[in-house]
């Protein structure tokens, strides 16, 4: 990791530690090298530094383009080679990008249900990062965030306080071979089976 990246990387994780009480259970399944989609629920704008941490190398993940327009926020994100996407108008630029990542053995974070829960309740899985994992048969990490919620849900203007658990589950490499469904069915079947396996992880 860079110096940017790691400097973030140790100021937030005392921040959550000293904040949050951070913990992650089943960490030693994190430990392991090549390429991997790290797959979590969405719950709060802290969910994306809350998952890193839990690493001891870089995890590429993504924003939204709009939060590149601020000169500051901008030039943090693209230190920490964060892609930007436009949620309405997701590009090949941006799929390429990240499956040449995955291709090179990076881990990239994503969220399977595309924004932020209302309610903290899991939401139902987009196709998107069944694309991905049907693009580059990379294998996939699900991991759930718990407290994060109840620390800063969607519409709040501040923190609060909450303990903070990632918890880390199985790898999964799905054989494509095994799945009768094509196209985006094939897409869909595989971000669901992700959220489903996101969503039994417990405390």
């Amino acid at each position: 990791m860079n110096f940017s990246y790691w400097l973030g990387h140790c100021i937030f994780s005392e921040f959550a530690r000293g904040l949050f009480d951070y913990r992650v259970v089943g960490a030693e399944k994190l430990r392991f090298s090549g390429p991997a989609i790290i797959a979590c629920n969405h719950i709060s704008f802290l969910d994306p530094p809350l998952v890193s941490i839990a690493f001891d190398e870089m995890i590429h993940s993504f924003a939204r383009k709009t939060l590149f327009d601020n000169p500051i926020l901008g030039a943090i994100l693209r230190s920490w080679e964060v892609q930007g996407v436009d949620r309405d108008k997701p590009d090949a630029a941006s799929l390429k990008a990240t499956i040449r990542l995955l291709r090179e053995g990076k881990k990239v974070l994503m969220f399977p249900e595309g924004t932020r829960s209302y309610d903290g309740v899991p939401q139902s899985a987009e196709a998107g990062v069944g694309l991905f994992i049907a693009k580059s048969r990379a294998p996939v990490v699900p991991v759930r965030l718990f407290g994060s919620y109840e620390a800063y849900p969607r519409e709040a203007k501040t923190l609060r306080p909450s303990k903070i658990t990632l918890v880390v589950g199985d790898v999964w490499q799905p054989e494509l071979k095994d799945y009768a469904d094509t196209g985006r069915d094939l897409y869909q079947t595989l971000a669901d089976e992700v959220m489903r396996r996101i969503t039994e992880l417990s405390v």
